[in-house]
């Protein structure tokens, strides 16, 4: 991998995170740092404790044959052993390749060839057929699984290996332009492109972040949502070495909120489709009606605030966070409603997830996205596609000259792909991706996120995608939501109406001729959804294409499962 001249490595501005976890195992040796739930229990690890099995680790990575700058790639699930892993790798002067543990064996194939990972780290799996069959076919890679059931089987065990290898004595100097990680983008469009990030980004992008949001003693953590992503990365395990907090991980999906319990965060971030599926499930339990008449009791309503973040484990967090896809208003708009906001950000895996943020909270921005995060510049281009600049952007792509100059123009502006405007307060509003944008058969551009969200706000649907490129006209495709004694009859009517009431709002072109309903739902699994849970609107565009250009007319409502 080619890194800058030797003119450029001087040492990190900022403290690295190998130099950090040594820090912190001096000052505060017997503090808990990590806290991983196994069989509903905590197991806890110090600093003192994760620095040695780091330290260890790194050692056997060398002793493995691994060399400074060699490529190691990590799939599992967010787990203690994640955060040790990935600070050996800075500790042992290795980059690293985080995998999504949702993703297929061509992608894990893909992303250990491409990368040229030398070892692969395995781990906490929901399914480990396809990891193993990737490990089964590259027996030149060395294989290490970290101690759980539903890792795959390897050459190695990280137990047996922190065991039998001493703490590194060695010390390797990091420097700002040196490519500390490979993360591979989770590839909404084609093949996923691994971004170099580099130690001086990264820790320029935290360090921001830790003092906007005022990272502090006492603070809790709860990582869950994917590490291989760039949000988790940063503002979870970047704000946790940094600020040297306490980070929970769960023991199971079915577990969730109960995990959440048991830790209590202070700062907790999701993604819409948890957001969306947590509202859900006060409502089923309490309609909104009955909410409403209760928010306007005066002393009810605090109980009822108090009780409904009680029940998500979130009672005692000052910071809530939400990004990595678009967001309805109305849903924020909802939890505000029941005391619980939450600040939405946005970024990309190229600027290390930090452009903007609506922090410090303000209800009168939901909608927005916020305003440009301290040190980032940001501005609209004459095609409405919003740029950004600053000291946390990627330095390229690995191995694709091309693209890493398509990103950025000759003043160092990132384009993000993205079209929005500022309001006059420097707040950022988003229409929705360049490339989201489509052209019906009669010629005309539609923008379908702007259009979703407020569907959203009118009506309670698991998943939506508005689809058209090159149909007489745009279909919308629905995943609806699984209400108790769910009537057929009853939601196509609501269908009915909410269409109509969009479609009003609407340009001629724009406007909706057809709702699909969804048979099987849009999962990781069956291809539809990213690791990060966005919707590939490609994907959907290419398989219902044939049903949009022969919808029937005069028929606004099908179901899959009749066709």
């Amino acid at each position: 991998m080619s890194q800058p001249n030797l003119a450029a490595q001087q040492s990190c501005t900022l403290p690295p995170p190998n130099e950090l976890i040594l820090k912190w195992a001096e000052e505060k040796p017997n503090e808990v740092y990590l806290k991983q739930i196994i069989n509903r229990q905590f197991v806890e690890f110090t600093f003192a404790e994760v620095a040695d099995k780091a330290l260890r680790l790194a050692s056997a990575l060398q002793n493995l044959g691994a060399k400074p700058g060699d490529r190691i790639a990590l799939i599992s699930k967010n787990c203690a052993e994640w955060f040790i892993c990935d600070l050996a790798m800075s500790l042992g002067d290795f980059v690293s390749v985080p995998i999504f543990p949702t993703a297929a064996a061509d992608t894990i194939e893909y992303c250990i060839t491409h990368s040229e990972s030398k070892i692969l780290l395995a781990g906490k799996l929901d399914d480990p057929a396809e990891t193993q069959e990737v490990i089964d076919a590259n027996p030149d890679v060395v294989s290490i699984a970290l101690p759980y059931d539903t890792a795959p089987k390897c050459q190695h065990l990280f137990s047996t290996l922190i065991e039998q290898n001493e703490p590194t004595a060695s010390r390797p100097e990091h420097y700002d332009d040196k490519v500390m990680s490979l993360v591979y983008t989770s590839g909404t469009s084609g093949l996923p492109k691994g971004a170099m990030l580099t130690y001086g980004a990264f820790s320029w992008s935290v360090e921001q972040l830790k003092s906007l949001i005022g990272i502090q003693d006492g603070d809790r953590l709860f990582s869950y949502l994917p590490l291989a992503h760039i949000t988790e990365r940063v503002y979870i395990f970047g704000s946790s070495i940094a600020g040297g907090v306490c980070t929970a991980f769960p023991e199971s999906l079915d577990t969730f909120i109960e995990d959440v319990k048991m830790h209590r965060p202070t700062l907790f971030i999701s993604v819409p489709r948890l957001w969306t599926l947590f509202q859900q499930r006060i409502q089923d339990k309490l309609p909104q009606k009955k909410l409403n008449i209760l928010l306007k009791i005066p002393f009810i309503n605090s109980l009822i605030k108090k009780k409904l973040a009680d029940g998500l484990g979130l009672d005692q967090a000052r910071v809530l966070g939400c990004g990595s896809a678009p967001v309805s208003p109305a849903l924020l708009d909802w939890y505000h409603s029941v005391g619980l906001n939450i600040t939405e950000a946005w970024g990309m895996t190229e600027s290390f997830a930090y452009s903007t943020l609506n922090y410090p909270f303000r209800a009168d921005k939901i909608g927005s996205v916020g305003k440009a995060g301290p040190g980032i510049e940001m501005k609209i281009a004459e095609d409405e596609e919003i740029l950004v600049r600053g000291k946390g952007l990627f330095s390229g792509y690995y191995k694709n000259d091309i693209a890493t100059q398509e990103s950025f123009n000759n003043d160092g502006w990132l384009h993000t792909g993205d079209i929005g405007s500022i309001d006059s307060e420097g707040y950022l509003t988003i229409q929705g991706r360049k490339k989201d944008t489509f052209k019906t058969a009669k010629g005309k551009f539609v923008a379908p996120v702007p259009i979703e969200k407020k569907l959203f706000e009118y009506s309670r649907v698991e998943m939506m995608c508005l689809i058209g490129s090159g149909l007489p006209s745009p279909v919308l495709l629905v995943v609806p939501h699984d209400f108790p004694n769910f009537d057929k009859a009853r939601y196509e009517r609501t269908t009915h109406k909410v269409v109509a009431k969009m479609n009003a709002q609407l340009e001629s072109h724009e406007q909706i001729k057809g709702v699909l309903m969804i048979d099987d739902p849009w999962s990781i699994e069956n291809g539809i959804l990213t690791p990060t849970l966005k919707i590939k609107r490609h994907v959907l565009e290419k398989k219902y294409h044939d049903i949009g250009q022969n919808w029937p007319k005069g028929t606004l409502v099908q179901w899959e499962e009749n066709l």
